[in-house]
């Protein structure tokens, strides 16, 4: 049977990130790594929290999210299986900014920051796979501010179906969308309230665009509905 550290590195090896890194490198990470099991629902870290490392989603769902000091929740990022939180406020040796909980049974694993700094004065090229992870947040956190700004709610969610599926959306042939998650956690993530959603998907599904049925989203027409705006 493996040992922990041999199965720590299988997960870790499999991943972008670490990929290029050779067997020592990985036992060095690995030793450094805690595995994590999150039922659903709970939360793994509050605002304030202290932060010693990063997360790595092997499976599962993570969201990220501010709570407001009235009790509301903005959802600010959903992670899944192969994604990585967390490293920025590592970096910088803060504590938490927003809460982490489970949206499914999650197998997580905590990288410490200790290794992850060791790793990058051993290894340019792990630490330029850091900052391109980092950049690429970056991206996807203005891309989020443009959409809020300038984006109808009708285009946030055209634009967000059509990225589940980039492959699938490129054929421009009709296909299904499953939706990661509660339409509820999808319509915070758009910056829309549940109602505003619901009203949008009727919308598109009477214009013939696409077909409802619970979480599935069959996309009907792909050229019409890049080019739908309400």
């Amino acid at each position: 049977m493996s040992s922990p550290r041999i199965a720590t590195q299988a997960f870790l090896s499999r991943l972008p990130l670490f990929s290029d890194l050779g067997s020592a490198d990985l036992d060095r990470i690995a030793a450094g790594t805690t595995e994590l099991h999150i039922p659903r629902g709970e939360i793994l870290f509050n605002r304030g929290d202290p932060c010693a490392g990063f997360h790595l989603v092997v499976y599962g769902q993570v969201k990220l999210a501010i709570v407001t000091s009235h009790g509301g929740e903005k959802i600010v990022e959903i992670i899944g299986p192969g994604y990585s939180f967390g490293e920025a406020v590592m970096f910088m040796e803060r504590p938490y900014v927003v809460m982490a909980q489970a949206l499914a049974d999650t197998f997580l694993l905590h990288v410490s920051r200790h290794v992850v700094f060791d790793a990058i004065e051993r290894d340019a090229t792990f630490a330029r796979k850091m900052l391109a992870g980092l950049s690429r947040r970056l991206h996807g956190l203005i891309g989020d501010v443009e959409a809020y700004t300038l984006q109808s709610g009708t285009e946030r969610l055209i634009g967000y179906l059509l990225r589940q599926d980039e492959q699938q959306a490129s054929a421009n042939a009709p296909y299904v969308v499953t939706l990661p998650t509660s339409k509820t956690i999808v319509a915070s993530r758009l910056n829309l309230t549940p109602e505003h959603l619901s009203r949008i998907l009727h919308e598109l599904a009477a214009a013939g665009l696409i077909t409802v049925e619970g979480r599935d989203i069959r996309i009907v027409d792909i050229a019409k509905l890049r080019a739908y705006h309400g």
